[in-house]
């Protein structure tokens, strides 16, 4: 359980939520594991099927309190809410911006800013922990030149050649990928990306995984309020979740890009674990599936401190912190959003 900028988080399994009074009461089975004010909250988010008393529910719904439930991988469920409630108006706003390249270009921004920095950083950590595996002198050198990107991405006021940048610093980036693969490199090489379908073992697992996070930034967008499908940086485009993946452009090198790495090197997974057809795409065994999905559960459990707020959440919960400040940015809550920038 954890309270950030007004929203509780319950991420405890098997927890239900009920009211005492104008106080939300998280219990589980018996045990009291928590006592949080009403008044003190704007949104309510509970991971898990055990559901909340109809009293709790009415409510939040009364106080315009959001109320969400998502499975515990973090899949949106539904939402409870008033009859009038905020949302349209955020919406509203989000299409607004959308459709004007100068303010929605100021926020896609942030999200390359984010995206290059925790790149480089990626690298510079990686450079640290295995200085003599790896190639240092070619790895600070792709690290100066993201480094130098990102300084020309704070000064761009043009969305494509903002575009540009991008795929620039992208190609930079995963032009060592492959050298931060120190083991298994017979099987687990990396020669660009290939995405539909993948044409390698790295790139079976990119995908993956990146299809989740970009599941898991939706959920926490829905979750505030925020529609999905219309983005900032990504065009709109039936079915896709063009906002997602805008948000989720800053997470990738820290928590899809590491993770991959450290299954393969930490040989958590292993060439066994997929299947190569005659087309020669290649696809992971429903074994290996269930093996990288148990380590990513893992890993979002894992806590650090978000540099924005300055405390301490589960890597799990960040997508959702990230959506709560975009919300607040589009609100004029926040001068300017603020990318997730980890070292």
């Amino acid at each position: 359980m954890k309270k950030l900028l007004n929203t509780l988080y319950v991420t405890t399994a098997d927890t239900y939520l009920s009211l005492d009074g104008e106080t939300v009461v998280v219990l589980k089975q018996d045990e009291v594991l928590g006592r949080i004010p009403l008044h003190n909250l704007e949104g309510i988010v509970a991971f898990g099927y055990t559901g909340a008393s109809p009293a709790l529910m009415g409510e939040c719904a009364k106080r315009n309190i959001s109320l969400c439930f998502l499975t515990p991988n973090g899949s949106f469920l539904a939402r409870v809410t008033g009859r009038v409630y905020g949302n349209v108006t955020l919406r509203k706003e989000q299409y607004r911006i959308s459709d004007n390249p100068e303010s929605a270009g100021k926020i896609a921004k942030n999200f390359i800013i984010g995206k290059v920095f925790n790149a480089r950083w990626v690298i510079e950590r990686f450079i640290r922990e295995h200085a003599y595996s790896v190639d240092v002198a070619k790895l600070k050198k792709v690290s100066a030149q993201l480094q130098n990107l990102i300084h020309l991405i704070r000064e761009c006021t043009n969305t494509e050649q903002l575009r540009g940048y991008e795929g620039e610093a992208a190609s930079a980036y995963f032009s060592v990928f492959d050298d931060m693969i120190l083991q298994q490199k017979d099987a687990f090489s990396y020669n660009g990306r290939s995405r539909r379908p993948p044409l390698d073992l790295v790139n079976a697992v990119l995908s993956f995984i990146y299809t989740i996070l970009a599941n898991t930034a939706a959920s926490a967008l829905e979750t505030v309020g925020l529609d999905p499908y219309v983005g900032f940086l990504h065009t709109d485009r039936p079915g896709r979740i063009s906002l997602a993946l805008d948000i989720m452009e800053e997470l990738r090198p820290v928590m899809a890009d590491r993770f991959v790495l450290s299954l393969i090197n930490k040989r958590i997974i292993n060439s066994g674990g997929f299947i190569i057809r005659e087309n020669g795409s290649v696809e992971m065994t429903d074994e290996t599936k269930k093996t990288i999905l148990t380590q990513w559960q893992k890993r979002k459990q894992e806590k650090i401190t978000h540099p924005f707020l300055e405390e301490t959440v589960e890597w799990g919960l960040v997508p959702y912190v990230q959506s709560l400040l975009l919300a607040r940015t589009i609100r004029n809550d926040l001068d300017a959003y603020p990318p997730f920038l980890w070292k």
